[in-house]
């Protein structure tokens, strides 16, 4: 039998968490049709169960926090979209700076991650600002935290990094410098496929 650390460098999960983790998309998925009205399990779950490696990714997701959701369907490429749908940043993945640049020219009081760097092991991406905003359309979220999302590199190389949350009503887009770390913000995540 393959060990766990063996399933993690394989980018694999065991046959038991596949199928509890397709058993919690599935009941999260039935449970928030007004995230995506026209969509079938049946059709999501043959795509994962076809690409193991998204399954380990959304069990990343999972794990940290991101209660991953399907949110949109592009028909000319057969892609699905899952977007971390926690209500507030997930909990596994704050208190972290921007990216790893950021993360190894902190000298003193270093977070234990980045944002960007956390993602790229977990085998997603950050939410963009239009992602974002898209994601706030279906409900509220990050009414009491905040998320990193991705920069755009002028100002990431002027040593900025952007983020958001949902106040007032209103989904705000703040800056930052890279190096800042808050226990209320995380990131978000997209995983395609």
């Amino acid at each position: 039998m393959t060990n766990q650390s063996e399933n993690m460098a394989k980018k694999e999960l065991p046959v038991e968490r596949c199928e509890e983790l397709l058993s919690a998309l599935k009941t999260r998925f039935e449970d928030n049709m007004h995230r995506h009205p026209d969509l079938k399990w049946t059709n999501i779950q043959t795509k994962l169960n076809a690409n193991p490696e998204k399954l380990w990714s959304l069990n990343e997701m999972e794990r940290t926090g991101g209660e991953p959701d399907v949110v949109g369907y592009d028909e000319e490429t057969d892609v699905y979209n899952f977007y971390d749908c926690s209500a507030e940043s997930p909990s596994g993945r704050r208190s972290v700076c921007f990216d790893p640049e950021a993360l190894e020219s902190r000298k003193k009081n270093k977070p234990a991650h980045s944002a960007v760097g956390m993602a790229a092991e977990m085998g997603i991406e950050l939410l963009d600002e239009e992602q974002y905003r898209s994601l706030q359309q279906l409900e509220n979220f990050d009414k009491k935290t905040s998320s990193w999302i991705q920069t755009p590199q002028p100002i990431r190389e002027l040593g900025g990094g952007l983020f958001c949350d949902f106040r007032y009503a209103t989904v705000f887009v703040y800056h930052n410098g890279v190096e800042s770390y808050y226990a209320a913000r995380g990131f978000r995540g997209v995983l395609n496929v």
